[in-house]
């Protein structure tokens, strides 16, 4: 079969900086954090107090009043950021080539809310809405991107708790591979800033409860990190066969040249000491592109801010560069943003898109004590400009699962 190039011709994203990607990219440019205290329900009884909330965002500005009522939020999230990334790729697709445009849109934990407010409301001796179940089913984002744009080809998603994001970039980028599509919109949405959601992972120990400094929260490899800190939002890319998207004098962003995937098979919530698991994934994904260590200039860590994690990534990056890690940029978008889960591989597929087109490396801030353990340049503090020709992206979730993509400057 002849290898078929495929390239990010779109990019959509809703996140606690902003609503699109300009908004958002300026501000990771900047250095800004969109952490702040939870509004969105009392959480003074929480261990941790503190998320990346989306702000300003309104439903009806990209969905009909009458079907917001029918999705859960981190569906809208997830139907406005494709709107936005077709918009950005001009792309249209008419009726007789439906079926060679897909969707592949999945979310860590799907609709969480909707199961607490109408579980709520049935308590109290309501009744359910009929539109419940696709409110809360993880699918239904994809199922309703692919109805908004009549796309019918590959309709379906991923669950993959904080991997998600990445897996379903890089599956959709196999299904053009494998010629089932010429165009697929990809990515992650979530939006679980919830009693349930906080107070689960509170109860995990797994959130950082530095209430009282919520944009220092988030602190990836540095020494005093105690966690991560809770986002939502969504980022979704376009992705296109190469002729397709010349024949219609697309703009490129960059081409997607490699994905790799492993388990840990370790534990369920936390990583392999050895970080063994995420060294296989990112050399499944430089070996899938045919590339050297060395070629690689960025690396988007997973970078969550949690003790272990950081470390055992670090690990894995020193193992799969070698000497060559010392001389890789290193940052993590969670340092602004947040962690938004399934959503995040998304917008950080989207942060090394425009790594590469404009040549500029965000930073990972709140980096202020350094950790023997974690001793890597991780762009502290503030963006660089450098040319980006490799940009490598980690994404690593519960129960062991790793995936990585790899994006390239586009050559013709």
């Amino acid at each position: 079969m002849v290898e078929r190039r495929i390239v990010v011709t779109g990019l959509g994203a809703v996140t606690p900086l902003g609503i699109g990607v300009e908004q958002t990219w300026s501000a990771l440019c900047r250095g800004e954090s969109g952490v702040g205290h939870i509004t969105r329900f009392d959480a003074c009884g929480y261990d941790s107090r503190i998320a990346g909330e989306v702000k300003g965002f309104d439903p009806k500005d990209y969905i009909p009043a009458k079907d917001v009522k029918k999705m859960d939020i981190f569906i809208q999230y997830a139907l406005a950021a494709s709107m936005m990334a077709m918009d950005d790729a001009r792309l249209k697709v008419d009726a007789a080539e439906s079926h060679r445009a897909g969707v592949l849109v999945g979310s860590g934990i799907g609709g969480l809310p909707a199961i607490e407010r109408w579980h709520e409301a049935v308590l109290a001796g309501g009744k359910l809405t009929p539109f419940f179940i696709p409110m809360l089913i993880v699918n239904l984002a994809s199922g309703q991107i692919s109805i908004r744009f009549g796309f019918k080809g590959p309709n379906y998603a991923i669950v993959t708790a904080c991997a998600t994001g990445n897996h379903c970039i890089g599956e959709a980028y196999r299904c053009i591979q494998r010629g089932e599509a010429e165009v697929m919109i990809a990515g992650g949405a979530e939006s679980v800033i919830t009693p349930l959601a906080v107070g689960g992972f509170s109860a995990m120990k797994a959130l950082s409860t530095r209430n009282d400094e919520p944009t220092r929260a988030s602190r990836p490899f540095d020494k005093d990190r105690d966690g991560f800190v809770m986002g939502e939002g969504a980022g979704i890319i376009i992705l296109e066969e190469l002729e397709y998207a010349r024949r219609r004098g697309a703009k490129i962003y960059a081409e997607i040249v490699g994905f790799g995937m492993s388990g840990d098979a370790y534990h369920i919530a936390s990583p392999d000491p050895s970080g063994e698991g995420a060294m296989r994934s990112m050399r499944n994904c430089l070996n899938h592109a045919g590339v050297a260590p060395p070629e690689v200039d960025y690396i988007n860590a997973h970078g969550t801010s949690t003790t272990f994690g950081d470390k055992h990534e670090t690990k894995a990056i020193k193992s799969v560069f070698g000497e060559h890690a010392y001389k890789l940029k290193v940052s993590s978008t969670k340092s602004m943003v947040g962690h938004l889960l399934g959503a995040a591989g998304g917008v950080e597929a989207i942060v090394c898109a425009l790594s590469i087109a404009r040549g500029i490396v965000t930073p990972t801030i709140n980096y202020e004590n350094p950790d023997p353990d974690c001793d890597l340049d991780y762009v502290p503090n503030k963006a660089l400009k450098m040319p980006v020709n490799m940009a490598l992206s980690n994404s690593f979730g519960f129960g062991g699962t790793n995936a990585t993509l790899l994006f390239k400057q586009f050559e013709d």
